[in-house]
């Protein structure tokens, strides 16, 4: 009998040539060899670039370098005259403005109201020629015009207060931009003037705050607090930039922080000393409190106006008289201290 296994048992009969029929077993593995790494391989599903003749192979880190650089924008050199010189101009103004003050008296508010229409009629000339709206001499015109009806509201009328400044000032406005519609060459460009129109309008009106003040009890010395404080900060911000403009705040705006921080903290200092030379309601810490709310809302007016001049020349438009443009920045910290610090006077005296 032959046994039931063949001697050939465990071994291929198919070894000798392929195996008939399909194949139901595991994928071949990839290949692999010394020449194919793993992290090389190409992602599957993206189609391949044909490659030219004599063009080499592209590299993964060709991509990046075909990437254009980012343009890398210097900084605008601080002009340490200018800033010393604009240092200068924010003292005399506030010594100005704090010593009219003190001439200011019960029936007797005539030669403070002059003094703020000075102020006044300055802040329109440098804002217009920094900021050059469509109708540059109408606008002038008019602000020139609601300073005075600011002036002699302020003086005239029984009860001090705000309301007939902002009767003035809103038909001021209205009257800038009904003048630029009547004209049909700034009639295109009135959307534009709008927004310069509104803020020398209010800019001027804002000072008119200050004539209104000093009718108020405490309000002189309040005057007195707030734009001493502002002085010093516009004055200390700008001569710390002629020193240290560092940190630079933006490459095209030739201001540090260390000037803003320094301006508002010596600010501050200051008017809580006065505060403690003033008889009641004003204790050191009130001072503090209204002479570092004026203090701050100057510098960052000064420092907005450095950022509006920067973008307009970043636009492309032609630098303005370089008097008015650096007369703008003090005169608008100034004219932000004014209603800051009636708000303050109100509600901490």
């Amino acid at each position: 009998m032959f046994p039931s296994t063949s001697p050939e048992t465990g071994r291929d009969p198919w070894s000798d040539g392929p195996r008939p029929g399909p194949a139901y077993g595991q994928p071949p593995a990839p290949r692999s060899g010394p020449g194919v790494d793993d992290g090389e391989r190409r992602e599957r599903g993206k189609p391949r670039r044909a490659r030219r003749s004599g063009e080499p192979s592209r590299r993964p880190d060709d991509a990046a370098a075909d990437e254009p650089d980012e343009e890398v924008v210097p900084p605008v050199d601080v002009r340490k005259p200018l800033s010393l010189a604009t240092a200068g101009f924010s003292a005399l103004l506030g010594v100005g403005l704090v010593l009219g003050a003190q001439t200011s008296g019960p029936g007797h508010r005539l030669p403070f109201a002059i003094i703020i229409a000075g102020v006044q009629l300055l802040f329109v000339l440098a804002w217009t020629m920094a900021m050059r709206p469509p109708a540059l001499l109408l606008v002038a015109l008019v602000s020139a015009g609601v300073a005075v009806a600011a002036d002699v509201a302020a003086v005239q009328t029984d009860i001090a207060g705000l309301a007939p400044l902002g009767y003035v000032a809103a038909g001021g406005f209205l009257l800038g931009v009904l003048g630029q519609l009547v004209r049909r060459v700034d009639r295109v460009r009135v959307t534009d003037s709008l927004g310069s129109t509104l803020l020398i309008i209010v800019g001027v009106v804002a000072f008119g705050t200050l004539v209104v003040l000093s009718r108020v009890p405490a309000g002189t010395q309040a005057i007195t607090v707030c734009l001493t404080a502002s002085g010093v900060a516009l004055t200390v911000a700008r001569v710390t930039d002629a020193v240290a403009p560092w940190p630079r705040l933006a490459p095209q705006v030739p201001r540090g922080a260390a000037g803003v921080v320094a301006g508002a903290m010596l600010g501050t200092l200051v008017s809580a000393l006065l505060g403690s030379y003033l008889v009641t309601p004003f204790t050191p810490t009130r001072a503090a409190i209204i002479g570092l709310v004026a203090a701050v809302a100057a510098v960052l007016a000064d420092l907005a106006v450095g950022y509006a001049e920067a973008g307009r020349l970043m636009a492309g438009e032609a630098p303005t008289m370089w008097v008015a443009r650096h007369m703008q920045g003090p005169l608008g910290g100034f004219a932000l201290a004014a209603p800051a610090a009636y708000a303050m006077c109100m509600l901490f005296l």
